[in-house]
């Protein structure tokens, strides 16, 4: 009788653990414990070696996919006769304002104490002056428009291309404006002065800027460049760019283009020097196209900073040629030409048509900006082009008496202008 009872409780323990195997209910009691290893105990068919090989293999890297572009939408600005004028838009042919700027400084504390400081404190604006003058013409109406929606070349009753202003479309109580940037080009005196080193694409697939800190420390920002707090300033505020537009970019090429060292040089020649620069090319060429999907577009700054108004033709032609094929292959095809120090060629663009002007027409542009104390613009009778002149926001303006009044319609500089981190100098308003 015992042996029977025994060999029913044994058939009976049996059963349950063949349950538990085969999907019964498995209690906190049948879990391994919490400090020892879970092994399991029921190996596949086959070799015992090969399923435990498998077993603890390394898993299949996974790619992380790559980060979505937001959208962004750029539309043309111009209105046709006929066209359909949107709810809440009106039609503007007055004159569209052209304000430029320079990299502005990151580190006013490292730039205005450099050798450099006087030259920086005339001609560039620091962070905290650019973000108010941002925040000033958008309060005051303004909405940005491309320079290239302006003008357009076309084809006269006697066969000619001549260039004709654009009427705008602009929504309601807005005013149009340009802005510009020289010299984007993250040259060397400006990576020593307090300047960001150059632009990059984040994690996020937005752009950004590379820079050091005072202290040698790395720093990625979108708060310390002029381009990356515009494009901020647009997401924060969509209605200042109503068709995508930001800025056009003028680009020099002897230090290469947008802190990337894409230039060649005649005194080295080297295998590693080209590779360099190969690498140095591919690693721009993303940023060139972010900047053009998200409404930047770029204009010719002449390859080495030339004085178009001192230098003779041979010259110029060698330094356009070069900047066609160091720059214009990077950025593409422009029609803007930006004169370095607002020198005109031929001695007065607007008066005379010369063989210097004639060779710059030729290699397709149509938009020729210089800089002057209003947003003046001429459309050339005696070939297809506009020259223009376009205001400078920087220390010798906002020091200016005169051109406190000039820049009145777009800010008040007493309420601009960084005294407390410029260089002491005279300021012309406070006389």
């Amino acid at each position: 009788m015992k042996r029977t009872l025994s060999l029913i409780l044994v058939l009976s323990m049996l059963l349950a653990l063949l349950c538990g195997c085969m999907g019964g209910t498995v209690t906190e009691d049948a879990l391994p414990d919490a400090d020892e290893p879970a092994v399991d105990t029921l190996a596949p068919a086959g070799d015992d070696t090969n399923a435990q090989e498998e077993t603890q293999s390394d898993p299949e890297p996974v790619t992380p996919p790559a980060p979505q572009k937001a959208e962004y939408t750029i539309k043309s600005a111009i209105y046709r006769e006929g066209d359909t004028i949107p709810e809440g838009y009106t039609t503007y042919s007055g004159v569209v304002e052209h304000l430029f700027f320079h990299p502005v400084i990151a580190y006013p504390e490292v730039a205005f104490s450099s050798y450099q400081a006087e030259g920086l404190d005339d001609w560039m604006v620091t962070v905290g002056e650019y973000v108010k003058i941002l925040e000033s013409v958008y309060e005051k109406g303004f909405v940005l428009v491309d320079i290239n929606d302006i003008w357009s070349e076309e084809t006269a009753e006697d066969g000619t291309r001549r260039m004709v202003k654009n009427t705008l479309l602009v929504p309601e109580g807005k005013r149009p404006l340009v802005f510009s940037y020289d010299d984007v080009n993250y040259y060397q005196y400006m990576i020593e002065t307090g300047f960001t080193h150059k632009l990059i694409l984040g994690d996020d697939g937005l752009i950004w800027s590379y820079g050091l800190d005072p202290d040698g420390k790395e720093v990625i920002s979108q708060d310390l460049d002029a381009v990356t707090i515009l494009d901020k300033f647009v997401r924060e505020h969509p209605d200042f760019s109503p068709f995508g537009a930001k800025g056009c970019l003028s680009l020099t090429g002897f230090e290469g283009i947008l802190g990337y060292r894409t230039q060649t040089d005649r005194d080295n020649t080297s295998a590693e020097f080209e590779a360099a620069r190969q690498k140095e090319i591919t690693a721009v060429k993303p940023i060139v196209e972010e900047l053009k999907r998200t409404g930047w577009t770029f204009g010719c700054h002449t390859w080495g900073h030339i004085n178009l108004d001192r230098v003779g033709m041979s010259t110029i032609t060698d330094d356009l040629t070069r900047w066609t094929e160091e720059v214009g292959s990077l950025i593409g095809e422009t029609s803007v030409i930006f004169y370095p120090h607002g020198a005109r060629p031929d001695g007065n663009d607007w008066k005379n048509t010369g063989e210097e002007f004639r060779y710059l027409h030729s290699l397709g542009y149509r938009v020729f900006c210089s800089v002057g104390i209003n947003s003046f613009s001429y459309i050339k009778d005696d070939i297809g082009a506009v020259i223009c002149d376009r205001l400078h926001p920087d220390g010798t303006t906002l020091r200016s008496a005169k051109s406190l009044e000039r820049y009145a319609q777009f800010y008040d500089a007493r309420e601009i202008i960084d005294l407390e981190s410029r260089p002491v100098r005279e300021v012309g308003w406070m006389s």
